[in-house]
């Protein structure tokens, strides 16, 4: 009896060294797993928004040695009075406006300041879309209408078999995807996991099989199209999107913070929303943008690419939202109007009309009721009409 007491008393103290064991070797990984369960509780995300290289794998964009590019700051503009109750209901942690490329506005909200670097989701997938206009120019990527498996032979056989690189900057693949942020099962947070456990994104690509219609003759918002984008661009110039990023896009812009990408278990940007800038630094980003690609003299991204990028092409619905080349054009766009949108409430509005550039930060968990979005245009729009 003492025998088998003294085995069992081994046995216990065996097992529980072994969960010990096995508990601190996929701590990281249980760590990644829960923040992304509790990423947008209420209590927390605004935090973790600021703080999102404390959660996931992550690489540094660094800005290089050369001087911090100017913003200048002009005269202090009068906002109209329902900008605060605004910024208030939508969870806006900041707001910097530029009107003919100097501050006019900029404040910061709920604990938030001007060195967060903020989480842009979405807004990562414009600047991937300038950094490809950089690889087309240079001749890498030979047409838009090439297949992407020219580019990407690992997506041959799958879902994306058959679709242009210009079906993807277009997110008109026609490839099953499904982006409902509320549900646990989707294909958006099968993705966030896999992310947090430090999966593959490739992999997760290369596993899609199923098409809901012909690439080219459909468009549905498709976050993996993005990534498959970096796939593309990444295949043709031989080189990493963070390498690319950095030389092309990063240093040029003489940013104040130094940014950093999300990434996948391989080290393999997470383009489609892994980008974390400041709120000044996505504001020189923007005001290149504005500028037709130029920048302290220097032509970052070509000027025709971004007219064309930011040009409604996708087959989206009449009246609604368009689209082009990972941008989006309000209804009722006058020319030169349109934007860089992520979710919880990210925001680069642009106004060529007026010049003016409108970044906005935020965490707001009510992103998705119907009019919030319309409403945030309709602000917008308010703001640079008074300027």
């Amino acid at each position: 009896m003492r025998i088998i007491g003294t085995w069992l008393l081994r046995a216990f103290f065996a097992l529980l060294l072994a969960a010990i064991v096995l508990g601190l070797w996929n701590r990281d990984q249980i760590r990644r797993l829960w923040a992304v369960n509790s990423l947008f509780d209420a209590e927390h995300i605004v935090e973790n928004f600021s703080h999102m290289d404390l959660a996931f794998l992550h690489v540094p964009l660094p800005r290089g040695e050369g001087p911090i590019s100017p913003l200048p700051e002009g005269p202090r503009a009068v906002l109209p009075d329902s900008v605060v109750s605004w910024q208030d209901e939508r969870s806006v942690t900041s707001l910097l406006v530029l009107k003919d490329a100097t501050i006019r506005h900029e404040d910061y909200q709920l604990g938030t300041g001007p060195d967060d670097l903020r989480i842009g989701w979405s807004l990562s997938k414009s600047f991937l879309s300038a950094l490809a206009g950089t690889v087309v120019a240079e001749g890498a990527i030979a047409s838009l209408d090439d297949p992407v498996t020219d580019y990407a032979p690992a997506l041959r056989g799958t879902a994306y078999d058959g679709a242009t690189v210009r079906n993807v900057l277009n997110m008109a693949t026609g490839v099953t995807f499904d982006e409902d942020y509320l549900d646990y099962d989707s294909d958006i947070n099968r993705m966030g996991r896999v992310l947090a456990l430090g999966g593959t994104m490739d992999g997760f690509a290369a596993g899609l099989s199923e098409t809901f219609a012909e690439p080219g003759s459909a468009w549905q918002y498709v976050s993996i199209d993005t990534h498959v984008l970096g796939m593309v661009i990444r295949g043709a110039a031989g080189r990493s999107v963070v390498d690319l990023m950095r030389e092309r896009i990063v240093e040029p812009l003489g940013l104040e913070g130094e940014p950093f990408y999300l990434t996948d278990g391989t080290g393999t940007a997470f383009v489609l929303g892994g980008l974390n800038l400041t709120t000044r630094d996505y504001a020189r980003f923007g005001q290149m943008v504005l500028q037709g690609g130029a920048w302290q003299g220097r032509q970052i991204v070509p000027a025709d690419w971004l007219e064309e990028a930011t040009t409604a092409s996708a087959p989206t619905e009449p009246g609604r939202y368009g689209y082009g080349y990972q941008w989006w054009i309000p209804p009722g766009a006058q020319p030169g109007e349109y934007l860089a949108r992520g979710i919880y409430g990210q925001y680069i509005y642009f106004n060529e009309i007026d010049n003016v550039v409108i970044v906005v930060t935020a965490a707001d968990r009510s992103f998705r009721e119907p009019g919030v979005d319309a409403g945030n245009i309709e602000m917008f729009r308010l703001i640079s009409g008074s300027l």
